[in-house]
């Protein structure tokens, strides 16, 4: 659907830049399909979405645009794993299927199970919700020094300022809720002591177990004049629907990690834009595959920031929130 459709949300963008920028995107796309890899490259991923997730078409997209062609001079292996516990088993059994690379994408149990699973492959990792120089799987953001390079989001900076938004959007607010699950437990530090700051009461609520009782987990919640935030975790993404339905039928907001949780109805959503980092990690991987050495390879930080917001649930909710706050939104949901 068109920008101004029935459903379809509004986007802040000015029209000369984005016609700018697409005929930029066509120009390179021109040039790097005539630099078309002469060889097959396979590439691993694992994840927590379906395979035609909005996430791994713009993967796939970025690499025909870098001039592959799928099942011809790139295969797009996929497994798609259960849980997080999963991830283990998911990447022995890619790495059964002898790709050339590897993609460990959002958290370190990834990219754990992918460097165990991976030998002397090259892996490119997205780190959206932990540090991997903190986490001891690179030397340096600027030279890695092993098998592993990619693209890294800083984590905790993101979710100190989701709490910033839930201070300006609930001025009067004394409790807040913070959900978490193992990707998760640095994020929910980092965003605890921001709230304490803020002078909001933290209630930390940790999210267990395949499947996970969301109900359970928001029955005990204050309510209206208790937000809820949602950090970065591949399982709260995947269960996006099912939570935000949960959150609005107790007309609990919620401030979320990703612009996905505000299209399913979070009242706001800060953070990486995850479609858009998708297509540059298909970017790395055309450097390794041209002939670039992971160990030398520096790791990226990313300036992808996304603001979303969901004047729908803000309807819902009964929720005005400050004109200044909604006019900084990249996206609006109405």
């Amino acid at each position: 659907m068109c920008p101004g459709d029935e459903g379809s949300p509004v986007r802040r963008r000015d029209f000369v830049t984005a016609l700018l920028a697409n005929a930029s995107a066509f120009a390179f796309a021109s040039i790097s399909h005539a630099q078309a890899p002469r060889r097959t490259v396979r590439v691993g991923f694992v994840g927590a979405q379906a395979r035609d997730a909005p996430l791994y078409v713009a993967f796939r997209n970025r690499m025909k645009e870098l001039g592959y062609q799928e099942d011809k001079s790139f295969i797009f292996e996929f497994v798609r794993t259960p849980s997080i516990d999963a991830y283990e088993e998911s990447f022995r059994e890619l790495a059964a299927r002898k790709p050339d690379i590897l993609v460990a994408a959002g958290n370190e149990p990834a990219l754990r199970a992918a460097r165990a699973a991976a030998g002397s492959l090259p892996i490119v990792c997205l780190a959206i919700d932990f540090d991997p120089v903190a986490k001891g799987f690179v030397q340096s953001l600027a030279r890695p020094g092993g098998n592993i390079t990619g693209i890294f989001v800083h984590p905790l900076e993101l979710a100190a300022k989701r709490i910033e938004l839930a201070r300006e959007a609930f001025p009067q607010a004394r409790r807040l809720a913070l959900i978490w699950d193992r990707t998760s437990a640095d994020q929910v530090r980092a965003a605890a002591v921001t709230a304490q700051a803020l002078g909001f009461e933290p209630r930390r609520i940790e999210l267990e177990g395949h499947p996970v009782d969301y109900a359970a987990a928001f029955a005990v919640n204050g309510g209206p004049d208790e937000p809820v935030i949602i950090p970065a975790s591949p399982i709260f993404l995947r269960d996006r629907a099912e939570i935000e339905r949960l959150l609005l039928e107790r007309r609990i907001p919620s401030v979320a990690a990703f612009r996905e949780l505000a299209e399913a109805g979070a009242l706001m959503s800060y953070g990486a834009d995850l479609v858009g980092l998708f297509g540059d990690v298909a970017g790395v991987v055309d450097q390794i595959v041209k002939g670039a050495n992971p160990a030398d390879l520096p790791i990226a930080p990313s300036s992808r920031f996304h603001l979303a917001i969901n004047l729908k649930s803000a309807a819902v909710l009964g929720i005005t929130l400050p004109l200044a706050l909604t006019a900084r939104a990249d996206e609006v949901f109405e």
